[in-house]
């Protein structure tokens, strides 16, 4: 087994044992990072595939975009996160073990050739006349364009209902109506009282020393 064959499983492996976790796991916390080293292991096979543009796709949209859309999913849906701040120190070993494993991976992808130490002979080259945009794009929207709308399609639902979720009433929360502080009124905010004036009132013990 060649170290390029040997890093494909590795990095498949990490992308498997990972999703799973993601489906696993109680806490939301360690959800999210299982999540982003799913990701960041799919890119990296991506790149070992020649797949550059791919790779970097999922880990500049997907890593860096749609994992803040589930951060605001779990924020709409009103769950307790009180208690996942309290345990910092707790979710600590997880965030650093998904960090290590990151980094040891990228190294293991670009480090070599980056250092040119030649760990691993390099796949053969393609035509340079070869694009991955262009086969990619020419494959989605040929082959793939119903999928392609479909997706599109799910993707827009999903934004709806994300709108819903956010609008909903619920109890205890305070909402801001625009249209009625635009006709709010002078009379609404501000009431003039009439008090009578009164004398202050002075102590015995000072009235007894001004007498004296």
């Amino acid at each position: 087994m060649t170290l390029y064959q040997f890093l494909f499983y590795v990095f498949a492996s990490s992308a498997v044992l990972s999703a799973i976790r993601v489906v696993s796991v109680k806490n939301p916390v360690h959800a999210a990072l299982f999540l982003v080293l799913t990701f960041f292991s799919t890119a990296l096979v991506w790149i070992l595939m020649e797949a550059e543009f791919l790779g970097i796709v999922l880990l500049l949209v997907y890593v860096g975009a749609v994992m803040v859309l589930f951060l605001f999913v779990v924020m709409m849906l009103d769950i307790n996160l009180a208690p996942l701040r309290e345990g910092f120190v707790r979710n600590l070993p997880v965030g650093v073990f998904v960090a290590l494993v990151m980094v040891i991976e990228l190294g293991l992808v670009v480090g070599a050739h980056s250092f040119g130490l030649g760990v691993y002979p390099a796949p053969a080259p393609a035509p340079a006349e070869t694009a991955n945009t262009l086969a990619l794009g020419s494959v989605l929207y040929t082959d793939f364009v119903y999928p392609f709308e479909i997706a599109a399609f799910i993707l827009l639902v999903a934004i709806v209902a994300a709108i819903v979720l956010a609008h909903r009433k619920r109890d205890g929360v305070l909402y801001q109506n625009i249209d009625a502080q635009v006709r709010v009124r002078r009379d609404d905010r501000l009431r003039i009282v009439s008090m009578p004036a009164s004398r202050p009132v002075v102590a015995d013990a000072d009235v007894g020393e001004k007498q004296a």
